[in-house]
């Protein structure tokens, strides 16, 4: 039998950060969210976009659309429920992370296919990282310990699921899987693949965008 993979795109942010809906911000002429999606469609057999309630997104490339929750892990949830009852892995993404390659979705895939139950896209701190507290640095960090996580993750969606049950919240689903005990593989991230999250963001990210179609 086939194994059936879904993606569910969460852009149900506020945009507080950003000053506005950030998922809607333009990019060489495309919404942020609109190329999340496209880069996801063609590694997957079904899509869920959890979009911002009460904001009406308008046209988008998904098979199902649901508003969000008002934590990211509710909005999660959320796009776990509208899931086919046949989906064997689950790619969760971020939209403001439009810049993921389709390279990346297939290495997260191809560690799911061989064995793995879940999986995250990592990249190494460059910097020193300090631990302050109430304005007196008491560590310094093993930097070479310490990696920034990314999505899309990936993971078996009876993982997943099991992991939500929690009803507990986190800054993404691998730190839920992390809670139930379930190890988490990881893979090399991409530099590019960051979250937009400022107008700076959003400048850097059209210039790579740009690059990308030219070449």
């Amino acid at each position: 039998m086939r194994i059936k993979v879904a993606a569910i795109i969460v852009a149900a942010g506020t945009g507080t950060r950003f000053g506005g809906l950030k998922q809607l911000e333009l990019l060489e002429g495309r919404r942020i969210v609109d190329i999340s999606l496209s880069i996801a469609r063609p590694f997957v057999d079904y899509v869920v976009c959890v979009k911002t309630p009460t904001v009406d997104f308008g046209s988008l490339e998904a098979d199902m659309v649901v508003d969000g929750g008002d934590t990211r892990s509710g909005s999660v949830r959320i796009g776990l429920e509208a899931l086919p009852e046949d989906v064997d892995f689950v790619l969760v993404h971020d939209a403001a992370r439009p810049l993921a390659s389709g390279n990346l979705y297939l290495e997260i895939l191809s560690k799911l296919e061989h064995g793995s139950t879940a999986v995250v896209p990592v990249v190494a701190v460059s910097d020193t990282i300090k631990e302050v507290e109430d304005g007196r640095v008491v560590r310094t960090a093993d930097r070479s310990r310490l990696f920034l996580t990314q999505t899309p993750q990936g993971f078996s969606k009876l993982v997943l699921v099991e992991a939500h049950r929690s009803g507990l919240d986190a800054t993404d689903d691998a730190q839920l899987a992390e809670m139930i005990g379930v190890p988490v593989d990881v893979i090399p991230g991409e530099t590019s693949n960051f979250k937009i999250t400022t107008m700076e963001d959003l400048d850097r990210a059209s210039h790579l965008l740009k690059d990308r179609i030219i070449d």
